[in-house]
């Protein structure tokens, strides 16, 4: 490979939460003695970013001037070039393209835009905990609609359960991950199209949180929502970002995608009157390094390894922790073990089993936050060695006979 995804980096005292956070009440606790940490929660990367990020930052910042600026028209041709190379988008325009301090951010304001504090709002369960935050936060009332696993264990959107609640609640936004967090999820072109007709139906607006588009393993495609329909593309509002792409979310910067004008006015007022969603020089720097044909290479070879990482777990799993059931993803670097099973054959808790996990210096994250009663979330966005350490440290003290 070109770039380097084996050297495990030291992040302590560099203003990483997924080891300094350790033990301060937000995530796992510390390990016990004779153990080092192994961060499996926070969904970011131990892996040294494409070198273009760093080389074009301090390029940059070395010139002694941070005012007040405005986005280059370079920063709107690499957001249009790469959504044309990685997502096959043939008519975007810059006009349709506009800054979000981060896809959470961009949620808030699209949907204050469109629904009022009390409403309802559907979303997908299992769900990201920062669609719950946000949507608890700013006063909405959430409508989960239940992803179905089929034969193959594969997460399924259950369109009647949707279509039901929709017309039982009134409800008219719709939140929608795509690839799906925390299952990693990659939907199908038929399961978006049936998806965006029951939307259709009752007339809803979609949120489509696209963040995780770039990161899809071998045999399968990201189709952006927008794409499915021209209807599809009237009444969707798009996030994307090369935050989880490229390990940037320490720098901050997202963008949305919106064609239809309506919707755009009333994202952009919500998003603007604050003066708070205002971008900065380094993260437009960033992203134009990330989208540059260093970075299409990097992500190719990233997609590799994580494929890699995700296969060796999920077998090990399979091989060695009877009563430990996982989908393999076939998008971002998230497992979602369901330890039902296992719990109920050994006698443990859920809370027992993460705990066994912290204790051997595996931080993994507990899954009930995003709705899996008996779930763990885990991380794999690591060098392989670190990974089948993990493993290894599970086998021997925490699914052990």
């Amino acid at each position: 490979m070109t770039y380097d995804f084996t050297t495990v980096l030291d992040r302590h005292g560099k203003d990483a939460m997924a080891v300094d956070g350790l033990g301060t009440g937000i995530g796992p606790a510390r390990p016990q003695e004779g153990f080092d940490e192994i961060p499996m929660w926070v969904a970011d990367m131990n892996f040294p970013t494409v070198p273009t990020i760093p080389a074009a930052l301090i390029q940059r910042a070395s010139h002694p001037l941070y005012g007040y600026f405005r986005p280059t028209e370079d920063y709107y041709k690499a957001i249009i070039h790469w959504q044309q190379t990685r997502n096959g988008v043939t008519d975007l325009e810059p006009s349709c393209i506009g800054y979000e301090n981060g896809v959470l951010g961009g949620v808030v304001s699209a949907v204050t835009s469109f629904a009022a504090p009390g409403d309802p709002v559907l979303v997908h369960s299992p769900t990201y905990i920062g669609f719950t935050s946000v949507l608890e936060n700013n006063g909405y009332r959430i409508v989960h609609s239940p992803l179905k696993q089929d034969g193959q264990g594969v997460y399924r959107m259950d369109f009647a359960d949707m279509d039901a609640k929709l017309k039982a609640e009134n409800i008219h936004v719709v939140i929608l991950c795509s690839p799906h967090n925390p299952t990693g999820r990659v939907w199908e072109r038929w399961e978006l199209e049936q998806a965006m007709e029951v939307c259709r139906a009752n007339d809803c607006v979609v949120i489509s949180d696209e963040i995780w588009s770039d990161l899809i393993m071998p045999g399968h495609r990201h189709i952006p929502t927008q794409s499915i329909s021209e209807d599809a593309r009237r009444r969707t509002v798009a996030f994307y970002a090369p935050s989880k792409t490229f390990n940037l979310a320490g720098l901050v910067g997202s963008y949305h995608i919106i064609y239809d004008r309506m919707l755009r006015d009333r994202v952009r007022a919500k998003g603007g009157k604050s003066h708070y969603n205002s971008m900065n020089v380094l993260s437009m720097h960033a992203l134009m390094a990330a989208y540059s044909p260093e970075g299409h290479v990097w992500v190719d070879e990233l997609c590799q390894v994580l494929d890699g990482n995700l296969r060796y777990a999920c077998d090990y799993i399979g091989a060695h922790f009877p009563g430990v059931r996982v989908t393999r993803p076939e998008g971002t670097y998230m497992l979602f073990l369901d330890c039902t099973d296992w719990c109920a054959a050994h006698g443990k808790t859920i809370d027992q089993v993460e705990q066994a996990g912290w204790d051997v210096g595996v931080g993994w994250q507990d899954g009930r936050m995003f709705h899996g009663p008996c779930h763990i979330r885990m991380n794999l966005a690591l060098p392989l060695s670190r990974v089948q350490e993990a493993f290894d440290r599970l086998n021997r003290y925490v699914f052990c006979p």
